[in-house]
């Protein structure tokens, strides 16, 4: 996911041209928007943790581009490519390096497993929208 900080700052095209110079290739891809309900449920594994609400709110805060993308270590590949979750942490030259406010408003959704992958690509995607 394009977070909403990034995409209020315009950076939509700009990081999506990372990805796909980065050998990934769009699967579905969509801008919609969160509801905190939607967003509770999304992010449902943090929930005792004591950034949730922040979390939930600022996911819900604006509009999102959902993406499922493909690669040979798609999930591996694609967190090298977004840095860090903390973007003062983050290598040079990844998207949350670039493009991210702060550790809380880092522009950008990587999943953590395959498991995951196919898991959040369900939530965001009915079957005939993943090509």
């Amino acid at each position: 996911m394009i977070k909403p900080d990034a995409v209020q700052d315009g950076h939509i095209g700009a990081i999506l041209s990372k990805i796909t110079e980065a050998g990934f290739k769009i699967k579905a891809l969509k801008l919609t928007q969160l509801t905190v309900d939607d967003a509770k449920k999304f992010y449902a594994i943090h929930s005792e943790r004591p950034f949730f609400g922040e979390l939930v709110e600022f996911m819900s805060s604006g509009p999102i581009v959902a993406a499922v993308l493909e690669k040979e270590n798609a999930v591996e590949d694609f967190r090298k490519l977004i840095g860090a979750t903390n973007p003062a942490e983050a290598a040079e030259g990844t998207i949350r390096k670039r493009f991210a406010r702060s550790v809380g408003e880092n522009a950008v959704h990587g999943s953590d497993s395959d498991e995951n992958a196919l898991i959040e690509a369900q939530f965001h995607f009915s079957g005939r929208e993943i090509f």
